[in-house]
């Protein structure tokens, strides 16, 4: 009889040891942080405004004096294949290199494993098109965004690079390169909205979970910015203030993102 009861015994204790190990790592309706880091770089080189010397294709010399840009509508894909779509009001964010609290994007997603990383540089129509009171946070054309808004043209700036290099003959050497243009309003401008798609799984994937922390660690490239399908020089185009002018540069800034790594 002991020995029936041992055997009975032992059963139970592997059946309860499988169901633990069988139970699910992570809770798809248990919501957790994941944070996206923006590095901005030049090249091989750390970026540095007002102070860092950089050369394009262009073989122009150049300084960074200013660099915002817009990034929005995340999306990520689960391992098992599930996409989840940030809701858009918690999904603007303006990076500014000036600001080093300003260099990640703060997420709430579900837990779980992702490998691919999807937003949009840039701000949709729909965002453009809002009434101003909708518009807040970021998005707030008398507050955080009053230097990244075009107000004759009603649109965000999606991407704002200025500086100075000795090929620019007038106004000091000053370049502004100010890239808007989401497609919209009765006159249609170009649309220079860019999505980009990241893989996850050669760096590392991030294993979200709750009450921990996970960061995508990503390199953006200003130089992937200027060269790429057209090259940009300074001596030929100091200034771009309106939509179509943009266009080579936002053809071009659609391959400045990288996955470096991710700490888990």
């Amino acid at each position: 009889m002991k020995k029936i009861l041992s055997i009975a015994l032992l059963a139970t204790t592997i059946l309860t040891s499988c169901k633990k190990d069988s139970a699910p790592e992570y809770d798809p309706n248990v919501m957790a942080n994941l944070s996206v880091e923006f590095d901005n770089v030049a090249g091989s080189a750390d970026l540095q405004l007002n102070t860092g010397t950089y050369t394009n294709a262009a073989a122009e010399s150049f300084k960074v004096t200013k660099l915002k840009y817009y990034v929005s509508n995340f999306k990520l894909t689960n391992v098992n294949g599930s996409v989840y779509t940030v809701p858009q009001a918690s999904s603007y964010f303006l990076i500014d290199e000036s600001n080093v609290a300003a260099h990640e994007a703060e997420l709430s997603i579900p837990e779980g494993e992702y490998k691919t990383l999807s937003f949009v540089l840039g701000v949709d129509s729909l965002r453009n098109t809002m009434d101003v009171s909708q518009r807040t946070g970021v998005l707030d054309v008398s507050g955080a965004a009053t230097d990244m808004y075009w107000s004759w043209n009603s649109g965000y700036i999606f991407f704002k690079m200025d500086g100075t290099s000795p090929a620019i003959p007038a106004m000091g050497g000053v370049f502004q390169y100010h890239v808007g243009g989401f497609g919209g309003y009765s006159s249609p401008q170009p649309n220079n909205l860019r999505t980009i798609t990241l893989d996850l799984t050669t760096r590392g994937t991030p294993k979200v979970k709750a009450a921990k922390s996970t960061n995508i660690h990503l390199m953006v490239d200003v130089l992937k910015a200027l060269n790429g399908s057209t090259n940009m020089s300074f001596a030929t185009t100091a200034m771009i203030h309106s939509a179509a002018p943009g266009t080579p540069i936002a053809n071009n800034y659609i391959s400045m993102f990288t996955h470096d790594h991710t700490e888990n």
